[in-house]
């Protein structure tokens, strides 16, 4: 009964993107097929298949051994954080970014990124039948975050029509950063973060591709070159000159490349722990206040009882579905890394979180869909594009959340008919 539940599901949220379709005449039924198949398949050989299962677990633990490594740094400047029984949040998952951050960024510097980029991205286009430029943007993200992506696609933006941006920001609500995986794996479980990654890809795909689905001409399909010319040859490495550490051509010194990149780890270390820390207090706050007219009122209960339908529908029965409803809830409204740190302690306990309910609320979790990620698309398009294309995407915010929902909807729904 659950399995036909969990199916329903899924045919649910694809429903609600088509209801909210701008254009339902001009979807392209057959990548949205192709797309969907590749996503069950994938998920089934990633959970069900023992080769599948082992290259994931085998790529969350070098994610995890990375982070064992960081330690070794962060004992060395702060041995009393390290060398106790439990590392606090902020030793345990946000300080080994201060490493990971700048090995990703080596690995762009040095060009093996933005190659294995183009290429995923050149493949999922011939594969799909999707756009290039959107298919190289779906990987891009993956690897270098929302507003990271953004900003070295700046020459392919500003060419883009208003309504292929507004499904590039779409996409942007359901990314996460490479460089960000190993916190998650200090949390959650992680054979189930590294699923994620592509299921959310392909998600992001069908879903913003029904809502807002565009007619992209041979003529458009491009991928932009910095000169301002395009190239029909996919030639998308040239996109990421800024990536790089380029300017008007020329590479930015490696450790003076490297030292920004550790700058700019630090500062998103105390992004997150500034956010992460407002957010719970507020969230206590609101909880406070709202317990003045009635004590079993609070922001979780009342979040879980808006999200509990969706819920429901992964196939979990009423309790779990309720609890679920909550943390969904609760992310979308805070952010992953307040929910992920609440469960941490208990989600590896199989009697709190059966195998089912465990992968699913792992998979929903990975994804920077809330509301204030739509604040920082906004940002760095207004950084970027005209005043047309930003206005169209200023005013589709609750489109870009629900897109973002959605994905994060399918994702867990798709990998749930697999695990039980």
């Amino acid at each position: 009964m659950y399995l036909i539940v969990n199916i329903i599901g899924i045919l649910v949220y694809l429903g609600i993107a088509f209801l909210f379709s701008k254009d339902r005449k001009n979807i392209n039924w057959k990548s949205i097929i192709i797309v969907l198949a590749i996503n069950l398949i994938l998920a089934w050989v990633l959970t069900s298949f023992s080769g599948g299962r082992d290259a994931v677990k085998a790529a969350a633990d070098g994610f995890n051994w990375l982070v064992q490594v960081s330690y070794q740094g962060i004992g060395f400047a702060l041995a009393s954080w390290v060398n106790v029984k439990q590392m606090d949040f902020v030793t345990s998952s946000l300080l080994p970014i201060l490493m990971i951050v700048p090995l990703f960024d080596i690995l762009t510097y040095i060009g093996v990124l933005p190659w294995i980029i183009k290429w995923v991205g050149r493949g999922l286009s011939f594969i799909t039948g999707q756009p290039k430029f959107e298919s190289f943007f779906a990987v891009e993200m993956m690897f270098l975050g929302n507003t990271e992506a953004i900003a070295v696609s700046t020459l392919q933006l500003k060419q883009m029509s208003a309504q292929r941006n507004l499904t590039i920001a779409m996409m942007s609500m359901s990314c996460i950063t490479a460089s960000i995986l190993g916190a998650y794996t200090q949390m959650v479980p992680g054979q189930y973060v590294l699923t994620a990654v592509p299921l959310n890809i392909l998600n992001a795909i069908i879903i913003t591709n029904m809502i807002n689905p565009v007619k992209v001409t041979p003529e458009e399909d491009t991928i932009a070159k910095i000169g301002g010319s395009n190239s029909n040859q996919d030639d998308v490495a040239t996109t990421d000159a800024q990536a790089l550490g380029e300017e008007d051509g020329k590479k930015e010194p490696f450790f003076s490349f490297l030292g920004d990149s550790i700058l700019g780890a630090g500062r998103l270390i105390l992004i997150i722990a500034a956010n992460v820390i407002a957010f719970v207090a507020l969230a206590a706050l609101i909880d406070k206040i709202l317990q003045l007219f009635n004590q079993n009122l609070t922001l979780e209960n009342i979040l879980g009882i808006i999200m509990f339908p969706f819920a429901w529908l992964m196939g979990l029965n009423v309790h779990d579905a309720f609890q679920f409803a909550q943390f969904m809830g609760t992310k979308l409204v805070t952010n992953e890394f307040v929910v992920m740190g609440k469960i941490a302690p208990t989600i590896n306990n199989t009697h709190l979180f059966n195998p089912h309910y465990q992968a699913q609320l792992t998979v929903f979790l990975t994804s920077f869909a809330n509301f204030s990620t739509t604040g920082m698309i906004i940002g760095a398009f207004k950084g970027i594009v005209d005043k047309e294309k930003n206005d169209l995407i200023s005013k589709n915010v609750l489109t870009m959340l629900l897109s973002g929902i959605l994905v994060s909807l399918m994702s867990a729904g798709v990998i749930g008919l697999f695990v039980w």
